[in-house]
């Protein structure tokens, strides 16, 4: 059963990440330990996504950015595909007037060309419709992968340089930051990955370079509000260093 949202005083109180990312996943195993078909999973998966993102809001986190497809998942059954694009379609079509009513911003990071016309044509309205909505940046990667990610920027760069606009000797850190998908949004502080598993695969692999990361085995249909709150509370008990040695 999905736990309740309720935002408790002491979480609201508690040191929230100012951008989240989460890798949303267990849908399949969730569905298979009860018996349902895959599709159960990634169905009950899509239902998720919303109240999340409305809790994240409430907790006052800034940034929201979800794993919703990778390069690497055009790999799956074309049946799975089939579904995650309706999925997809599903969640751009129907949640965009609630997230939009949230004051939640909607925007796609990720390569587009692979989607269908009427995908697009939804990521794009989707994107207008919450454009200048102050409350929460929800980010859904889409197509995206870390790698995609680098060589892209790698890419931006190398064509500025062979124009003239750009000397390869200022190239540095924020520079290249800035070319990336995420190039206008602070770095993740905390990234999550739900159903168990304990890698990143191939997520924001620039932007995690000192992220906290939280390893849960709750799969993504079961991630509620106690879920959210749990990662948030251990990341709040954590002393970030980037590096540097805080006590002599």
């Amino acid at each position: 059963m999905k736990e309740s949202v309720a935002v408790t005083p002491a979480a609201a109180q508690a040191l929230v990440p100012r951008h989240l990312a989460i890798i949303m996943d267990g849908n399949h195993r969730w569905a298979r330990a009860r018996g349902l078909p895959g599709s159960a999973g990634h169905r009950a998966g899509a239902r998720t996504v919303r109240p999340v993102a409305e809790q994240a809001a409430e907790l006052g986190i800034e940034v929201l950015t979800l794993f919703a497809f990778s390069t690497e998942n055009w790999r799956r059954p074309r049946r799975e595909v089939a579904l995650l694009m309706e999925l997809m379609k599903r969640m751009l079509r129907d949640d965009v007037d609630e997230l939009d009513r949230n004051y939640i911003e909607i925007r796609i990071i990720g390569d587009r060309s692979r989607f269908s016309p009427e995908i697009r044509d939804l990521m794009r309205m989707a994107e207008e419709r919450t454009r200048g909505n102050s409350r929460m940046t929800l980010m859904i990667a889409a197509n995206y992968g870390g790698r995609w990610d680098i060589v892209n920027a790698c890419r931006n760069l190398a064509q500025q340089a062979r124009s003239g606009e750009l000397d390869p000797e200022t190239i540095d850190e924020a520079l290249v930051a800035s070319v990336t998908a995420l190039g206008d949004m602070p770095p993740p502080d905390l990234c999550i990955r739900t159903g168990g598993e304990c890698r990143i695969s191939n997520f924001l692999l620039w932007q995690l370079a000192y992220a906290e990361l939280y390893f849960t085995e709750t799969y993504w249909p079961d991630f509620g509000g106690e879920a959210l709150l749990a990662a948030i509370e251990s990341y709040a008990c954590r002393q970030r260093r980037f590096g540097r040695r805080l006590h002599e």
